[in-house]
Parts: C-alpha cells; sequence; structure tokens
C-alpha cells in the first residue's frame, strides 16, 4: 500500500507563480523524508489559481533532489496539444525519471482552458484523449516511418526519414512500452474507470467523490478488470482524499473550520467553480439536497477525513472497506498561506510516520490472519 500528495497545486489571489513553485518544491523534499512514495502534479494553463502549466518541467526540478518518490501528471489534458509532442516531452521525462514516472492523463477539468483550445464538447474530448493516447503508444512501440490518419490528428513523418543520420526518429520512453497509464475518473458510475480496467490503465479517483460515488468506481473498475482478464484487485487504484491529521481530534476540527483554512478555501473554489459550470450537482451528498445547502462548510465536512492519527488511521480504514481495496492513498495538497504550512507540515508527517504505517499494518495483519484460517 503506497502513500502519496496531488497537488492542482491551488493558492488564493496574492500568490505569485515563484512562490507556488517554491513551497511545492518544499513539499517534495518534505515528503521524499517523510515516508510518502508518490507525488502527483497538475496541469493548467489559464489560471493563476492553479499556476503550474508544465508539470513534467516542473518535476524534473525535483528529480536529483529526492530519492524515494516517484512521480505522476495528475494529469495531463491531452487534447490540449498535438499528441506527437505530448509524447516526446513524456518520453523524455520517462528517461530521466529512469523508472520512477507514471503518466495520467484526463480530458482537462478547467473551464477558462476548454475556452483557451476550443475543447467545449465533452464527448469531443474524450474521443480525442483516446485518439491522443493510442498514437502515442504508435510512436513509442514502432520506429519510422509514421503515418496517422485520426478523427483529430493527421501526420506523418516518411519524406524525410534518413536513418543513417538518426533523422525522423520520434523519441521513446525508459520502458519500451511507456510509462504506466493512469486516467482521472470523477463522476459516480464511471465509464472511464471501467475502461481502465479493459485497459490495463490505472484509475485515479477524484477527492471530491463521496465515499457512496466512490465505491462504484470499485464496482466498474473490477467489471473491467474481469472483462479483460486482469486479476480483479486494487493494486492499481489511486484514491485520492483531502486528510488533515492533528495532535487531537479537536484541534483537528478547529483547524479546518479556521477562517483561514486553505481547506475551506479549496472546497470554496471548487464550489465556485462548479457552479459556474452548471455542475454543482457534482457536490451534493444527497440527489435531493437543494442547491443552497451546497456550502464550502458543508462540501468540506462531508469529504474530508480529519482528526487525531489514531482517528484518522481508523477513518481509512473504515473508508477502504467500505468502498473497495485501493492500495494507493493520495492526500490532496494544500497552499501553506498563513497557518497552513505548520498545519499541514505537521499533518503530512504524521500521516507518513504514524498514520499510514499504522494502516498498512492493519492489512497486513488482516491478510495474515486470513493465510492462516485457510
Amino acid at each position: 500500500m503506497n502513500l502519496g500528495i496531488f497537488l492542482m497545486p491551488l493558492s488564493p489571489p496574492g500568490r505569485t507563480m515563484g512562490q507556488v513553485m517554491d513551497e511545492v518544491t518544499q513539499k517534495g523534499l518534505l515528503l521524499d523524508r517523510a515516508g510518502f512514495d508518490e507525488f502527483w502534479l497538475g496541469e493548467h494553463f489559464s489560471a493563476t489559481s492553479e499556476a503550474i502549466p508544465s508539470p513534467l518541467m516542473f518535476m524534473a526540478s525535483l528529480l536529483p533532489q529526492t530519492k524515494n518518490l516517484t512521480f505522476g501528471t495528475g494529469v495531463i489534458s491531452l487534447p490540449n496539444r498535438h499528441p506527437a509532442v505530448i509524447g516526446a516531452e513524456v518520453a523524455q521525462f520517462d528517461q530521466m525519471a529512469k523508472g520512477r514516472f507514471r503518466f495520467g492523463v484526463g480530458t482537462g477539468s478547467l473551464p477558462s482552458d476548454w475556452e483557451l483550445f476550443q475543447l467545449a464538447d465533452e464527448p469531443t474530448r474524450k474521443r480525442m484523449m483516446l485518439e491522443s493516447l493510442a498514437m502515442m503508444q504508435a510512436i513509442w512501440r514502432q520506429g519510422p516511418p509514421y503515418e496517422f490518419n485520426g478523427e483529430f490528428w493527421k501526420f506523418a513523418i516518411a519524406r524525410n526519414v534518413h536513418l543513417e543520420l538518426q533523422m525522423g526518429i520520434l523519441p521513446k520512453p525508459h520502458s519500451p512500452e511507456g510509462p504506466p497509464i493512469h486516467v482521472s475518473t470523477s463522476t459516480p458510475n464511471s465509464s472511464t474507470a471501467l475502461l481502465a480496467g479493459e485497459r490495463g490503465w490505472g484509475p485515479l479517483s477524484s477527492a471530491l467523490l463521496t465515499p457512496s460515488s466512490l465505491a462504484t468506481h470499485w464496482v466498474q473498475y473490477s467489471r473491467g478488470l474481469a472483462a479483460a482478464g486482469r486479476p480483479v484487485d486494487g493494486s492499481n487504484w489511486r484514491v485520492a482524499r483531502t486528510v488533515l491529521v492533528a495532535p487531537s481530534d479537536a484541534e483537528a476540527e478547529r483547524r479546518l473550520r479556521h477562517a483561514e483554512s486553505a481547506v475551506l478555501f479549496y472546497y470554496d473554489y471548487i464550489r465556485q467553480v462548479l457552479t459556474r459550470a452548471g455542475k454543482i450537482a457534482a457536490l451534493k451528498s444527497a440527489p435531493d439536497m437543494a442547491d443552497s445547502d451546497v456550502t464550502a462548510q458543508s462540501v468540506m465536512m462531508s469529504r474530508v477525513i480529519f482528526g487525531s492519527p489514531a482517528t484518522v488511521r481508523d477513518k481509512l480504514i473504515a473508508l477502504r472497506d467500505s468502498v473497495g481495496p485501493f492500495d494507493h492513498l493520495l492526500v490532496s495538497g494544500m497552499d501553506w498561506s498563513g497557518p497552513n504550512e505548520e498545519w499541514e507540515r505537521e499533518s503530512l508527517t504524521l500521516l507518513g510516520s504514524e498514520v499510514w504505517p499504522a494502516v498498512r499494518r492493519h492489512y497486513a495483519a488482516s491478510r495474515q490472519g486470513a493465510v492462516a484460517a485457510q
């Protein structure tokens, strides 16, 4: 069972891109020491609130400074750019990472990026994502000449292939098959989770899902695994959750509800974005919940796992037992403005040193007990 972080990253007004990048660098170095296994970073082009347009470029700066972290893109929005360009950049990073890389892909989630790239239609974005990924995987598997005639992209290198000059050859990743593929899944009963199981990809389940909606991802993913004849287990399933650990339950709740809480800001920002996009239903705890009852506080309290180390341990075990056997927890990274740096540093340290090792011991003992009973 692995522990990681998932960073949009999200920052309030007034933070510069440089400040955000310095902060995310500090987090990476902290996590590398604190027992974390994975570091996932998002891609957004048109919001200073989500200020990293190139996760690969940023993570390349962390590669030589870390030893334990595997890096993941969370996610690269494949419809936004030409597949040959993305494929070459991913191949380069995979070579630099020497196996410490997981390629997270998606259709994009930022409305201003959709407008920028003229990609407002959701079904079209999904078809573009699948076509782009298929083209990249074909490029990685084969040499020149290349010729692709898809619905959205048509390109070739045929006339200018000169092998004696090593010209006309597109970059290959560290692994001949390319890095492991992961795909974002953010809606109940996700068809993408089903597809992930069928294709051998790993689902990245959103932190915005309620536990009941999250459970539908396991249903879909396991169904896809079974249909493809793959082992039906959660070893490749990553679940994102917002987690706040403090010395006591009362202190955790105080930090969560504090006027300067980065977690509260995070959920208020998400609420406003989805309201403007006409998708406020995604944040409702129940289908019949009134729009007016969807507040930052209500969304936060229905999704955040918080408390002392012992309480958070028990809540994480209960979550996994109820939604399905995910083997990777990705905690949502928060902004460090005001008191939040101190709070998140402590939360991440306690999570890596106390909570997650206890969760691992619990399931190791459960497995041993099951074996002994056979």
